[in-house]
């Protein structure tokens, strides 16, 4: 038989059923029915907790308590889903070190993550997948300090792009500070010819329109869902550095154009923002 012969077949069969699963109407359907399963998996996990089968202290901030008694098979049942799962897991874990990465596929409101923790058992990598209604949901009601981090990654995104990042990120997450550190100052003779260079290594700054100084990159920020947000350029950071510290790296080398120094560090900055999270005192977060 020819390589090719059962690829129009093949092709067919996938177009069909891509074609008969996206009519809006019955793919709304299907997957209300399993985002149902996702709820009624949750509370009986919550009510067999809640009885003593198995300690999970997580599952209470992402489930409510079911009034309505789950007869004891079910219990059981659920018992020995847990148990089993949970051991194979920890035994790819002690094999592998911990040293892997773990894919949770239709992950609802599981709390594997945080059991894992608690045992020092965590993986290199731990991902999360499901429908976003389910993770937004979840992520809603993670309580824990959340801290995002961006080192010249906005700047190659479009302005639109970056603002959505940075709304998701207010409103997925209620305590947390958002760091980023990207260029500024960028309107000035300087900053056209940092432009061009890059642009000549086919590398364009699509969102260099929020750099102009450190006043948009603040109100970029605050315009997007976050409550308070500071900046300081590179070159005012280094200026507070403990003077030790300095003493200490300016002695490794020579620099003979101080001015040159001072010239790029103006036009970086860090920048941070907050959101939430008084009892922690975030607010007071400073450089």
């Amino acid at each position: 038989m020819g390589k090719g012969t059962g690829t129009p077949m093949a092709t067919r069969q996938r177009e069909s059923s891509i074609t008969s699963c996206c009519s809006t109407s019955s793919c709304d359907a299907d997957d209300e029915g399993v985002r149902g399963t996702c709820e009624d998996a949750s509370l009986c996990k919550r009510f067999a907790v809640s009885i003593g089968y198995w300690h999970d202290p997580y599952i209470q901030h992402f489930v409510r308590l079911s009034k309505e008694r789950k007869a004891p098979e079910i219990n059981r049942g659920y018992f020995a889903r847990v148990h089993g799962v949970s051991q194979l897991i920890k035994a790819f874990l002690r094999k592998t070190e911990c040293h892997c990465q773990i894919v949770n596929l239709g992950a609802g409101m599981d709390t594997t993550f945080w059991r894992l923790k608690d045992e020092d058992l965590l993986p290199s990598k731990y991902f999360e997948v499901d429908f976003p209604m389910i993770v937004t949901r979840k992520l809603h009601s993670i309580k824990l300090p959340t801290l995002l981090i961006a080192e010249c990654v906005l700047v190659y995104m479009t302005p639109e792009q970056s603002a959505n990042l940075l709304k998701w990120a207010a409103n997925s997450f209620e305590r947390a500070m958002f760091i980023n550190y990207e260029q500024v100052n960028m309107g000035d003779r300087f900053g056209q010819i940092m432009i061009e260079n890059l642009r000549r290594r086919q590398c364009d700054l699509a969102g260099v329109e929020t750099c102009k100084s450190l006043e948009s990159q603040k109100e970029r920020l605050l315009s997007n869902g976050w409550e308070t947000a500071s900046a300081v350029d590179m070159m005012e950071l280094y200026n507070r550095l403990p003077r030790a510290e300095v003493s200490r790296i300016e002695s490794l080398e020579f620099l003979d154009e101080m001015e040159l120094l001072e010239q790029l560090m103006r036009h970086y900055c860090l920048c941070w923002a907050t959101k939430g999270g008084n009892e922690l005192g975030l607010k007071e977060i400073t450089y």
